[in-house]
């Protein structure tokens, strides 16, 4: 099968498409025929060397998939061969840029009827980093308010969106070009972080969703009430200036797990969350995929997706 390899950790001219074995499903495990990958930062990171986990070389980039499940391992018996699934192929995030991945069954789901499988493969990663901030994290209730830092992005849209359905108040921060796009999706207010300080703005919110990190996560500790969460899924904040700001802070990483991917699908399927697809490039221009996150190439507003349904019929 074709596969986007790398060899050696560096920048995207270290990626390799070549051919390797199809690989075979473990105990708890599933084959995935891929029909689309989604590309995110943090894949960039991997092939960078920057990865927070440990990534033995060589390895195949990617993690966000949609296809249908062509093989099941031992001790899956809620999947079966012909599934339409989507979801991330394991904790390490590798594996998804091919025309078939090995995927860890508990961190797969069927995928939602009303989405293509180049708009799901755009959700897992993103779409549960915003539920997990917001309500595992930060465990919002309906009437609190949270600020959400790069409300545009994709994890911003999702958070945007789910504080909007659970009755929460939110204010986020976005680029001028994108004000009316954020409110479309449900924000209360939406500051433009150009020309507007948010911290003169907003004062005694509940929680801050930090998706943008540096300067603007050291800011947002003055907007927080006493005893509210700066929860951050960027970068680990400053404990220091948490205690003295009488607040909690935290960094985490997403999990993605089949019961939050069930959650999401849910709320997609009755029309409750958007999915926001941007470039959607076809296998074998990965690559330039890379390009994009780097800022070497244009790239359009909302995810990056590998469409692989032409290798698939």
């Amino acid at each position: 099968m074709w596969a986007w390899r790398v060899h050696a950790f560096g920048p995207p001219e270290a990626m390799i498409l070549e051919r390797i074995p199809r690989p075979e499903p473990g105990a708890g495990e599933v084959l995935v025929h891929v029909h689309a990958a989604g590309v995110g930062p943090w894949d960039g990171w991997i092939r960078a060397g920057k990865s927070a986990l440990p990534q033995p070389l060589p390895l195949t980039l990617g993690s966000d998939l949609s296809g249908t499940v062509a093989a099941v391992g031992s001790g899956v018996s809620d999947m079966a061969v012909g599934d339409e699934v989507f979801g991330v192929t394991n904790p390490q995030f590798v594996g998804a840029y091919a025309e078939y991945a090995v995927a860890s069954a508990g961190m797969l789901a069927k995928k939602p009827s009303s989405l293509s499988y180049t708009e799901a493969a755009s959700v897992p990663v993103v779409a549960v980093t915003a539920w997990q901030g917001l309500f595992e994290h930060a465990r919002l209730e309906a009437g609190q308010t949270v600020v959400i830092h790069g409300a545009a992005g994709n994890v911003g849209a999702y958070a945007v969106q789910l504080a909007y359905r659970a009755g929460l108040r939110s204010i986020a921060t976005a680029g001028a070009k994108d004000i009316e796009y954020v409110r479309s999706l449900g924000a209360d207010k939406v500051l433009d972080y150009h020309t507007q300080r948010f911290e003169d703005a907003v004062k005694d919110a509940d929680a801050v969703l930090d998706l943008v990190g540096g300067e603007t996560q050291a800011r947002s500790f003055q907007v927080l009430r006493p005893g509210g969460k700066l929860i951050s899924a960027v970068s680990q904040p400053d404990q220091q200036r948490a205690r003295d700001h009488g607040v909690t802070a935290a960094f985490f990483l997403v999990d993605v797990t089949s019961q939050r991917l069930r959650t999401i699908a849910e709320l997609i399927d009755r029309g409750e969350l958007k999915t926001r697809v941007g470039a959607v490039l076809p296998l074998r221009d990965a690559r330039d995929a890379h390009l994009m996150l780097e800022g070497r190439k244009p790239q359009p507003k909302g995810k990056i997706v590998l469409d692989l349904e032409a290798i698939c019929k």
